[in-house]
């Protein structure tokens, strides 16, 4: 019995290795078309810093005047913060301000 168990128990921990989910990673070409680049202006609304990405929203307006909210995805908060961007730089006193950036259109339509 003592020669199976060494056997048992790295199938039991191979079982439970396996079951764990692996993470999540996918590149921007999987989730967004480079083509579809697009410059915007508009007023920065809010600013969401979640994992595994943060999301920041710009009321944008349209050649003919309309409002339009728009959302955007960012990089990792962990290459974020590689870069030197924190949580504050996007706090309250950047609500409300105008802003401009080149932006990538999802490449699928949902």
């Amino acid at each position: 019995m003592q020669l199976r168990l060494p056997g048992i128990l790295v199938a039991v921990f191979g079982l439970l290795a396996a079951a764990v989910p692996a993470s999540a990673h996918h590149s921007f070409a999987a989730e967004f078309d480079a083509n579809k680049c697009m410059d915007l202006t508009g007023t920065f609304t809010s600013f969401e810093w979640q994992n595994p990405h943060g999301y920041f929203h710009l009321d944008v307006k349209d050649p003919s005047g309309n409002m339009t909210s728009w959302s955007f995805e960012t990089v990792s908060l962990s290459t974020l913060k590689r870069s030197g961007t924190q949580r504050k730089d996007f706090m309250d006193n950047r609500i409300g301000q105008d802003v401009e950036g080149k932006f990538s259109d999802s490449a699928k339509e949902y």
